[in-house]
């Protein structure tokens, strides 16, 4: 029986996978990706978990598979570098049970350190690669990617982009056969399933020779789709341009549009070439269509008219195309990607009450370097606070901070920050690494309790797993000392004193120091809210020190004085402690923010 629902693309993998049986779901919270786990956990049937990293993610699903159960893994486009090093592998291993691995991209960059095209992963792992363009796809391509890689023996990518992620349409599904585990028998297979070099060396010609049947399974080819419509142009796209190029110019030009992007099939590629005097290639980000359209023997046009950078869009698409002497369906207004005139700029910043500002605020008053990491406390760079030097990629926080160690003048030390979710993804290993070196590095947790910038995940540190279950509650502190500490410093968020007093100590120390600041995140639904707080105006002296704090909810009102946002604060009390005039009280009236 069908039914057709309106889903996002993230939910349209995840029902996917429900209705291709399969047995285990898991992934590393990052946007654009986080939904999908989160929507299979709410299916009855899977076993669905959040791990501590994306490799420990494909690791545990391989596992799974080689037992013959189907699995699922999610991740974001920077998750896949983390991931890399069993990727390469299993694709010589092959699989048993089915392995899809989507990946989500993110171009523009909307929440992430880079905007890398990980197609060609694909390429360069040797892994099959679906590239959806609608929720409707992200369920059929999932279910097909499942059949697929079963079917030949290989892992599958599926890659989904922000905009192919995040968007919703009507997606028919199966609602007749319910939810059945998929899984196949597990027989021991020590040449397939052990990589010694011997055994390696036969699989890399059986993974030639899997990618070869791929490419002549009229299933796999035939999401690759011809729209023959004109015979003077032709545009080869793939994934989110396909709805671009659509929306641009209908059905005036013809349109090949790529479903499966790794193997590519040629013999396609030259048909439609053949049929149509110029060929366009419309991609996002790098030529990697164009390239290999190139090397096919196709003369093709591409990045010469489309921009290799950021997210496009229909306007974009045809602004771009436009220059080429193509017609689009409309003329394209140049105030559409403008942005609007007289909207006050709104930088991202750390949220009212947040517990990640104190650290930030002292640090840079007490003047210490700090290299920062991925997470919310990112925002710890942002002015005012200016609190953060250095920050590039999950457990980078510890682990440039060591190299930044090895050339500080002498006494000198380096604060490595990292969140607590991050801290059990890939900051441990920086940890041990500091007094492995010896180096002098005061490494930092901000422990929140959540993984909260993805949407407050469990992690080992909660107690909980995805599911709610009770668990080990995995505690920073214990782990510093385990690893060979000398002393941990815990400082609650909110006590100025407290974390000045601790930085002081870490930075004076000839032993090895680590600290943590502690106090749950302030949008969790059972976070405790502090009594709001108010300016006394007659007691202010317009010192505008509070302001340097960052918080939403003050702003800088007629006359030069700080006004707090009732409705806003939430309560934490830092703007009352940096106040050296005692000009800021707890509201007497209106009760707690």
């Amino acid at each position: 029986m069908q039914q057709k629902m309106i889903l996002s693309g993230n939910e349209g993998v995840a029902r996917g996978a429900w209705e291709a049986g399969v047995g285990l779901g898991i992934g590393y919270p990052g946007t654009p990706s986080t939904e999908i786990v989160e929507t299979l956990a709410k299916l009855e049937g899977p076993l669905v978990a959040w791990a501590v990293n994306e490799k420990v993610a494909l690791e545990q699903a391989y596992g799974a598979c080689v037992t013959g159960m189907r699995g699922l893994v999610t991740m974001k486009h920077v998750g896949l570098n983390v991931a890399a090093d069993p990727l390469f592998t299993i694709a010589y291993m092959g699989v048993n049970g089915g392995l899809v691995i989507a990946v989500a991209d993110d171009p523009s960059m909307h929440s992430s350190q880079n905007e890398q095209d990980n197609r060609w992963y694909a390429l360069h792992a040797k892994v099959p690669m679906l590239e959806p363009v609608s929720s409707q796809e992200c369920r059929d391509y999932t279910r097909l990617a499942f059949e697929l890689s079963e079917r030949h023996d290989v892992p599958f990518l599926l890659r989904l982009v922000t905009r192919v992620s995040h968007s919703r349409g009507l997606v028919e599904i199966d609602t007749a056969a319910g939810y059945r585990r998929t899984s196949r028998r597990y027989e021991r297979n020590v040449p397939k399933f052990v990589v010694l070099p011997a055994h390696a060396r036969a699989r890399r010609l059986v993974l030639e020779k899997n990618l070869a049947n791929l490419l002549s399974d009229p299933e796999a080819r035939g999401v690759n789709k011809m729209e023959i419509t004109s015979s003077e142009v032709g545009i080869i796209t793939s994934g989110a341009s396909y709805n671009y190029v659509k929306e641009a110019f209908g059905h005036r030009y013809s349109v090949l549009k790529m479903g499966l992007v790794y193997p590519l099939d040629g013999e396609i590629i030259r048909e439609f070439a053949g049929r149509v005097q110029r060929v366009f290639v419309v991609e996002e980000l790098d030529p990697y269509l164009e390239t290999h359209v190139r090397a096919l023997g196709v003369t093709c046009e591409g990045k010469k008219y489309i921009s290799p950078f950021f997210e496009l869009n229909p306007q974009a698409v045809a602004t771009s195309l436009v220059s080429a002497g193509l017609e689009p369906l409309e003329r394209p207004d140049p105030a559409a990607v403008e942005p609007v005139a007289g909207i006050p700029a709104r930088p991202p910043i750390l949220c009212a009450g947040c517990p990640h500002r104190a650290f930030f605020y002292l640090a840079r008053r007490e003047k210490v370097m700090v290299v920062g990491d991925i997470g919310c406390y990112t925002l710890g760079a942002m002015p005012p606070l200016d609190g953060i030097d250095v920050s590039a990629c999950m457990g980078g926080g510890f682990s440039i901070a060591l190299g930044i160690s090895t050339n500080l003048p002498e006494g000198e030390k380096v604060f490595g920050v990292l969140g607590d979710s991050t801290f059990y993804h890939s900051g441990i290993t920086g940890a041990v690494d500091a007094v492995f070196n010896r180096r002098p590095i005061v490494p930092v947790v901000l422990d929140n309790r959540s993984t909260a910038m993805t949407g407050h995940q469990e992690n080992p540190g909660t107690g909980r797993t995805l599911d709610g279950e009770p668990t080990v509650m995995q505690d920073p502190e214990r782990i510093f000392r385990a690893v060979g500490f000398d002393r941990v410093l815990v400082a609650g968020a909110y006590d100025l004193e407290g974390i000045r007093n601790a930085i002081r100590e870490a930075k004076a120390a000839r032993d090895r120091v680590a600290i943590i600041v502690k106090a749950p995140c302030r949008l969790l639904k059972d976070a405790r809210r502090g009594p709001a707080r108010e300016i006394v105006t007659h007691d202010c002296t317009k010192c505008k020190n509070c302001l340097r704090l960052g918080c939403p909810a003050l702003s800088l009102k007629e006359g030069g004085y700080v006004a707090i946002d009732t409705h806003a604060c939430a309560g934490c009390g830092l703007c009352e402690q940096v106040c050296r005039h005692r000009a800021v009280r707890v509201k007497e009236k209106g009760g707690t923010a």
